[in-house]
C-alpha cells in the first residue's frame, strides 16, 4: 500500500512536499546538531534526532516551546502535559520524514553519524545564511530548531526526557 513517502515527488501533495521535504526538515535538523554541540560539545544521541521535526514544524507545539534553553525538560513536560499526549503519535508518523532529511543530510556529508550520535559533518550547512525571501513561520522554525538542540543540550538524562515525551528509544 501506497503511503505519502513512498510515492514519487511529483504525485505527493504540493503543500507536503513543500513543508517535509528532506532539504528543508534537513536545515532544521542541521539547526538542532550544531546548537547541541555548540551547548555541550557533545553529539546529538541520534533518538533525539527524531522528537526535533515533531517540537518544531508544528505551530502549536512550536509556541508553547520554553522561552529558554536553561528550563528543565521536567519543568516544561508537567507544564505542558496535554501537549506531550500527541507527541509520540507525531514522532511516529514524521519518522519517515525525519529518516529522509537525516539520510539527505549524511549524503550531503552535512552531518556525520557515529557511535557517538549526529556531528556536523565535513561540509556543515551555512546556516547562518540570509535567504533572499523567508517567511515568518519558517524563521519561527529556525529559531525554534536551534533551541530545542540548545535545550536537548541542557538535559542530564537523553532516556528521561525521551520518556517523558512518552518516546521510547
Amino acid at each position: 500500500m501506497a503511503t505519502a513517502w513512498t510515492i514519487d515527488w511529483e504525485q505527493r501533495p504540493a503543500e507536503e512536499a513543500a513543508l517535509y521535504n528532506p532539504a528543508f526538515c534537513g536545515e532544521l535538523l542541521a539547526r538542532s546538531v550544531a546548537a547541541y554541540r555548540k551547548a555541550s560539545d557533545r553529539a546529538l544521541a541520534l533518538p533525539l534526532a527524531f522528537v526535533v521535526l515533531p517540537l518544531t514544524l508544528a505551530p502549536a507545539i512550536r509556541a508553547q516551546l520554553p522561552g529558554k534553553s536553561n528550563t528543565t525538560f521536567a519543568t516544561w513536560a508537567a507544564q505542558h502535559e496535554v501537549l506531550l499526549t500527541e507527541l509520540p503519535e507525531r514522532v511516529l508518523a514524521l519518522r519517515p520524514v525525519t529518516r529522509e532529511a537525516l539520510l539527505f543530510l549524511v549524503q550531503h556529508r552535512a552531518l556525520v553519524l557515529s557511535g557517538l550520535g549526529l556531528e556536523p559533518g565535513a561540509k556543515p550547512l551555512k546556516l547562518g545564511a540570509k535567504r533572499s525571501a523567508s517567511s515568518t513561520d519558517v524563521e519561527d522554525m529556525q529559531r525554534a530548531a536551534g533551541l530545542v538542540g540548545r535545550w536537548l543540550a541542557n538535559q542530564i538524562n537523553v532516556g528521561a526526557v525521551l520518556l517523558a515525551m512518552g518516546v521510547r528509544p
